[in-house]
């Protein structure tokens, strides 16, 4: 069955910075599209970066543009988000999920998921 494992997570202060890792097995990664989705304590799950199966096209939510870096290894089945700068209101549960839509800034449109992995910021 399709697996998609996230890590990286963890607590860490203002400014700092977190790579998070995503395996998948189960499915033909380079078929896929990536992306990086989030969901804060009471608040809806929010698109974060995305990345087209061939890198081509790559999406980010403005509220991380600048500072996060979304890439992938195809031949080792990884999507990697690269947080820096980070601040307090990027705390929450990070997602990956993969897709064969091209709507890629829409959770509907993910047919698989993580089972997230936790980023706090402190202030």
């Amino acid at each position: 069955q399709v697996q998609l494992v996230e890590s990286g997570g963890g607590l860490v202060q203002a400014g700092a910075s977190l790579r998070l890792s995503c395996v998948a097995s189960g499915l033909t990664f380079s078929n896929y599209a990536m992306g990086w989705f989030r969901q804060a304590p009471g608040k809806e799950r929010e698109f974060v970066a995305a990345i087209s199966w061939g890198a081509i096209r790559i999406y980010y939510a403005n509220s991380v543009k600048g500072r996060f870096t979304i890439s992938r290894d195809n031949a080792k089945n990884t999507v990697y988000l690269q947080m820096t700068s980070l601040k307090p209101e990027d705390t929450a549960v990070y997602y990956c999920a993969a897709s064969t839509s091209t709507l890629l800034i829409l959770p509907s449109k993910y047919g698989y998921w993580g089972q997230g992995t936790q980023v706090t910021v402190s202030s």
